[in-house]
C-alpha cells in the first residue's frame, strides 16, 4: 500500500491517510479482505504518530471501508454499490465546488456559470 503524506498541505495528515486509503479501496487497488499494515507499522513507515494512523483506521471503519479485529489487525471491507455512488459522489461535488469559487474569483456570475454549465451538458 502506497501512501504519500504532503506536510506542506493545509490537510490534516490522517484524513491524506483515510483519502489516499479509500481511493485505494475504491479503485480495486486494495480488495475486499485484504489486510492493512498495523497502526504501529504504516506509523513507522509513513514517520507519523501511531495516534494519527489510529484515527485514521477509526475513521475508514466508521464509514464502512474497513473493519478492525482486535489482536488480528484491519481488513478491508466488500464495499456496497451505495457506498461507491456516494463517494463518488462526494468527489464530483467537492470538484464542482473548488471550480465555483475559481470562477468566482475570476468575475464569473452564476448567471454566467448556469450557462457554461448547461452549454457543457448539452454536449
Amino acid at each position: 500500500m502506497k501512501i504519500i503524506i504532503n506536510n506542506s498541505l493545509m490537510i490534516p495528515i490522517y484524513e491524506q491517510v483515510v483519502e489516499q486509503i479509500k481511493k485505494q479501496i475504491i479503485e480495486g487497488r486494495l480488495s475486499d479482505g485484504e489486510a492493512l499494515p498495523s497502526v504501529r507499522s504504516l506509523a513507522k513507515e509513513l514517520r507519523i504518530s501511531a495516534l494519527t494512523v489510529k484515527k485514521a483506521y477509526d475513521f475508514l471503519e466508521q464509514e464502512g471501508f474497513i473493519s478492525t479485529v482486535h489482536g488480528k489487525g484491519s481488513y478491508v471491507n466488500d464495499l456496497n454499490p451505495t457506498i461507491l455512488v456516494e463517494e463518488q459522489k462526494k468527489e464530483i461535488e467537492d470538484e464542482l465546488e473548488t471550480l465555483i469559487k475559481r470562477a468566482r474569483l475570476v468575475g464569473l456570475s452564476d448567471e454566467e456559470l448556469e450557462v457554461l454549465f448547461k452549454m457543457l451538458l448539452e454536449g
